[in-house]
């Protein structure tokens, strides 16, 4: 092996800071741009409030601007209406993004998706059987009582770790998992899920099947601060744990045998990438109902921008996810004044144009 020259460490460097720099520019800019949406998110839909006011009440909640102002119909929508639809949107976004970067990651495939090992379905599931079967069991019981938000979210990381611990069962033999079989395996638990919450759909009174309804397109409408004090608890400590697997991720992208070769418990790895992407997948379903492509569209946006380092990837999916899904909720609230489209509708309308492009952007470089 040749030592590199003194032109070549330069040419070496210069191309490290280089691309260092184009990194830090695409982490601000996409940092910025989720700030500027967060704030247009606000202010945006039928009652339509200003930005230079939404920053006026923001400051004033913070204390530094005359308290009176909370007192307005402006603080009243901005603080206890949009606030947590926001913060629900954001984490709900970061969730899915981070979740297809974790399975495009381990699958070694940028077309892997949350929904293509069934974790999708399995909690979609769970999450319809408790919508739909709840409210009649505590009837049963004598209670008389509808089953509260705090019930769903649980429902639905139950059923996403049951169709996890399916997958297991079937694509793990002798303490070795094989990502093909657990690829198909996802397929039939998915067909599997989705025929029974038809079943469900079809056993539903009106209320329930319009809720069915709503909820398998999408919506952040229900989002509420007693909403977002179930979800958040759990999506948090998810997003703050998923960057500590960058590094085996990144030896992944060499294969199995090489990661296992340089001392990444594989295995392990693989193990708790699919175990966070139940339970990050069972909160989104929970709180904001079946979004689909956010999972597809962001990480390989991303990938595009900064290349396949998951210490970056990992973050900057989470930032924008969030950007995706709030910037898709102001197109949701705006298009339809006064009514308001299921976010669902637009996130597909963004992400399966997409999803086209890069199937056949993979069929010209294969064929080339």
């Amino acid at each position: 092996m040749k030592p590199v020259t003194a032109p070549g460490a330069a040419a070496l460097a210069r191309l490290t800071a280089s691309r260092r720099q184009r990194n830090l520019v695409a982490c601000g800019a996409l940092l910025g741009l989720c700030l500027l949406l967060m704030l247009l998110s606000l202010g945006a839909g039928a009652f339509a409030i200003a930005p230079g006011r939404v920053a006026e009440i923001l400051l004033a909640r913070l204390g530094s601007g005359p308290a009176e102002l909370l007192d307005s119909r402006e603080a009243l929508v901005v603080l206890n209406i949009r606030m947590p639809r926001l913060l629900l949107g954001a984490l709900v976004g970061a969730a899915l993004a981070i979740s297809g970067a974790l399975m495009q990651g381990l699958f070694r495939n940028p077309l892997a998706d949350p929904g293509l090992v069934g974790v999708s379905a399995g909690a979609g599931l769970a999450a319809a059987a408790t919508i739909v079967l709840g409210d009649r069991l505590l009837v049963g019981m004598g209670m008389g009582i509808k089953l509260p938000f705090a019930a769903l979210p649980f429902g639905a990381f139950f059923g996403g770790l049951i169709s996890t611990l399916a997958l297991y069962l079937i694509a793990t033999r002798e303490g070795r998992t094989s990502v093909a079989t657990m690829l198909l395996a996802g397929v039939a638990l998915g067909a599997l899920a989705g025929s029974l919450t038809g079943l469900l759909a079809y056993i539903s009174d009106d209320r329930q099947l319009r809720d069915l309804t709503f909820w398998s397109m999408g919506s952040l409408g229900g989002a509420s601060w007693s909403k977002l004090s179930v979800v958040a608890p759990i999506v948090l400590p998810l997003l703050i744990a998923v960057p500590f697997l960058a590094r085996g991720l990144n030896a992944l992208m060499l294969g199995e045998a090489e990661a296992y070769h340089l001392g990444i418990p594989v295995q392990r790895i693989k193990a708790l990438a699919v175990l966070l992407v139940a339970l990050a997948v069972g909160a989104s379903v929970a709180a904001a109902g079946v979004i689909g492509f956010v999972g597809i569209v962001v990480p390989h946006l991303i990938r595009l921008l900064i290349g396949p380092d998951h210490r970056l990837l990992l973050p900057l999916a989470a930032i924008g996810g969030a950007a995706l899904l709030v910037g898709a909720d102001i197109v949701a609230r705006l298009i339809v004044i006064p009514a308001e489209l299921p976010i669902g509708i637009v996130t597909a309308f963004i992400g399966a144009p997409f999803f086209l492009w890069l199937l056949l952007r993979r069929g010209r470089i294969a064929e080339s």
